[in-house]
């Protein structure tokens, strides 16, 4: 990469910075919201009634799909999406490669007298045909097994995708085998969300609530992310390839003013923001929140809460929307967890919370009874915590996610639970038993006691804990923010589903009379097994990894081996048992997981290599070079002055190559024999040395753009 492409990007962007004064006009939202979703209002506008009241009920009450209505739906849809300017449709799935995946077919037909019909059929509605072979299955497909098939989720409406000059119908769909293997995200989310449901009537149940109102999960996921300017982005190929700097020396300021988080917008990102708000509110998507994050050039969008399986959909929307928009503006928006060492990563924060009939489970009511649905929710979380902690840090185990965990904001790779001194208060209370004394006395009877008011705020904020109570949600906040939400909530849901399960079962077997005692007792012995998850305090000190140790959680610091809990026979067992993973599955997603991670550390350490080899190598010899030819020059006619500083800056170099070269051999090393822990671990000390090398080579000759540049400059 020559230099001067470099000092011609930033002069570039210095000048566009100069005449970019266009004025950002908002359309009306009301005007906007929802106009490209095939949403409940359009249904009730295109589709016959009994056909629109049928679809109505799989949607909000979760029943089962008609398929005699197919025909009609699928004639409204296309209808509406020509409407719009589609002249395609095609399945929206989300294979296991983390990201979506889509194949557009025409609505074109040629009849026999050679004109065209628009034509879309409930079959092709229902499923459709893609290609299986191509994409990772770990073992569930071979690659002469090519069929697979996508099938209409009615519960996600189908959307409109627009390009330049078309658009097309996308319909998000699962996605199995042929032999009806689970090969997506979305299949065992959705399996997820049903036994959750199913096992959330059976408490309610005990508590004397059968409803066959739905149970709603929900979900609302913060996305951050940065922006730089893509002039500087296309001179970075370290960037282009694994979508984080393998090289770069921190510069002298950088976040350590924490004068970007919350500042003043700059006109630019403003504008890409309005952009992209207005674009998801036309895909029904509520962005609600949007500012400056901590790192410079990090931002963050926040959409209020949705349900989960739709908010899962509406995320991965959101990801590809942000690098559309930002390709559009001549950003790059990028979602690697740590793009820039020394500096902020980004994650997804993952607020999560169970509802019925509008009625939020993780919120204390007014009286003793709905008190004892949020204890017992509470408590069940809190076991399925504790118990399952290890399929939590599985579900957020990613290559991305490895250099943020545990630094700079971002939880450590310790599962813990933030409650607040409030709460923890009133679980002492409920842990000390049956009252010997008042309620003066700080204990509490379930079902008899009311809490004490719990305000929404209830608790200051811990930035620390990777699973916080905050209100009447917990935010999971250790999930990457390249992730899909689906596998964090996958396990959740189902370690959740397994509590409540255990809970019912016993309450089932309760009288009336001695139902509150059999209650407490239960809880009781439920926090003094599990109240060691609980913690408060600052999760990144070393007092609190002691403490952790000494507690006995689990501390799998890297992919590798937070992956292998996958595959404990207790936890295949567990995803077996509720239908929401089977063996086979499982050990899928253990192999595709393990290859991803295998093949992205593979990539950055031959890059590096390249990198080393074609650009700081030759750069730092050209550097000498340059200061070899002033020595000579100035001893030539006599000079002393400087040349013995000159000397040991040559030297300086010359050191910098040699632990270059030395880094470099090791790093080689580690890629012939295909260890991917061990490059991550040999990428270190190349980096320290490359990094260094930055600082005392001349600027003009510099390969790459700086973090200086690429953090401050857009």
């Amino acid at each position: 990469m020559s230099s001067s492409v470099r000092k011609q990007a930033i002069a570039a962007i210095a000048a566009a910075a100069c005449v970019e004064n266009e004025e950002v006009k908002e359309l009306a939202i009301t005007e906007i919201y929802g106009q490209d979703v095939f949403s409940v209002k359009v249904m009730k506008d295109y589709l016959p009634k009994d056909t629109y009241k049928k679809l109505l009920s799989t949607i909000r009450k979760g029943v089962a799909i008609d398929a005699s209505i197919a025909d009609d739906v699928a004639n409204a849809m296309k209808q509406w999406a020509i409407s719009k300017g589609a002249s395609h449709y095609t399945h929206w799935f989300q294979p296991l490669t983390g990201s979506t995946a889509e194949k557009h077919d025409a609505f074109v037909e040629a009849d026999r007298d050679g004109a065209v019909i628009m034509n879309f059929s409930g079959k092709n509605l229902i499923q459709g045909e893609p290609d299986a072979s191509s994409f990772p299955s770990g073992g569930l497909r071979a690659t002469f097994e090519a069929r697979g098939y996508t099938a209409w989720d009615p519960t996600s409406p189908a959307f409109i995708k627009k390009g330049r000059n078309g658009a097309t119908l996308c319909i998000p769909t699962a996605f199995c085998s042929y032999t009806g293997e689970a090969l997506d995200k979305k299949t065992p989310l959705l399996r997820s969300i049903q036994i959750l449901s199913e096992q959330t009537k059976r408490l309610l149940k005990c508590f004397g609530e059968d409803s066959d109102e739905k149970i709603v999960t929900t979900l609302g996921a913060e996305q951050e992310y940065f922006l730089i300017d893509k002039r500087l982005y296309m001179c970075r190929p370290d960037l282009i390839q694994t979508g984080r700097t393998l090289f770069g020396a921190v510069p002298a300021k950088h976040q350590q003013l924490e004068d970007h988080y919350f500042g003043a917008i700059k006109p630019r990102i403003l504008a890409f923001m309005t952009d992209v708000d207005q674009e998801l509110w036309k895909l029904g998507i509520p962005a609600k929140t949007r500012h400056n994050e901590v790192a410079p050039a990090q931002f963050e969008l926040a959409p209020m809460f949705e349900e989960l399986n739709l908010a899962v959909d509406h995320n991965m929307i959101v990801m590809e929307v942000m690098r559309q928009i930002a390709d559009s503006h001549g950003l790059v928006c990028l979602l690697h967890e740590k793009p820039f060492a020394g500096i902020n990563g980004s994650g997804k924060h993952n607020n999560w919370s169970l509802s019925q009939a509008g009625r939020n489970l993780l919120e204390p009511g007014k009286d003793p009874h709905q008190n004892a649905i949020f204890l017992t929710t509470l408590c069940a979380i809190i076991q399925a915590v504790d118990r399952h902690a290890d399929l939590l840090r599985v579900s957020t185990a990613h290559a991305g996610n490895d250099h943020r965990l545990g630094a700079n904001e971002a939880p450590p790779a310790i599962i813990s639970i933030f409650l607040g001194d409030q709460l923890t208060d009133v679980i002492e209370q409920i842990e000390k038993g049956e009252a010997k004394s008042s309620k003066a006395a700080k204990v509490m009877q379930i079902g008899v006691d009311t809490l004490p008011p719990l305000p929404m705020d209830a608790t200051d904020r811990n930035r620390t804990s990777p699973f916080a109570f905050t209100g009447n949600k917990f935010e999971f906040r250790a999930v990457g923010s390249s992730q899909s939400c689906a596998g964090p909530n996958i396990a959740l849901n189902t370690i959740v589903a397994e509590s409540f399960d255990e809970i019912a079962t016993v309450l089932e077997k309760a009288s009336k009379k001695d139902f509150n005692k059999t209650l407490q007792v239960l809880l009781q012995g439920i926090i003094k097994k599990h109240k060691r998850i609980i913690f408060n305090g600052d999760n990144y000190s070393e007092a609190w990894l002691k403490e952790a140790t000494k507690r006995g959680l689990y501390n799998f610091r890297k992919t590798p081996e937070a992956l292998d809990r996958l595959m404990v026979k207790e936890n295949v067992a567990l995803f077996e048992k509720y239908k929401v993973l089977s063996k086979a599955e499982a050990h899928s997603r253990y192999e595709v997981f393990k290859e991803e991670y295998h093949k992205k550390l593979k990539i950055e350490g031959e890059l590096a290599l390249n990198m080393v080899n074609t650009m700081y190598l030759p750069t730092a010899a050209s550097q000498m070079n340059k200061l070899a030819d002033t020595v000579a020059k100035l001893s030539s006619i006599g000079i002393k002055a400087g040349v013995k500083e000159l000397k040991a800056s040559i030297e300086e170099i010359g050191a910098i190559i040699g632990k270059i070269d030395a880094a470099a051999a090791a790093l080689k090393k580690e890629v012939a024999a295909d260890k991917p822990a061990k490059i991550a671990e040999a990428l270190m000390p190349l980096r320290k040395a490359v990094d260094s090398l930055e600082l005392v080579v001349d600027d003009s000759i510099l390969p790459l753009p700086k973090y200086s540049e690429m953090l401050f400059i857009y």
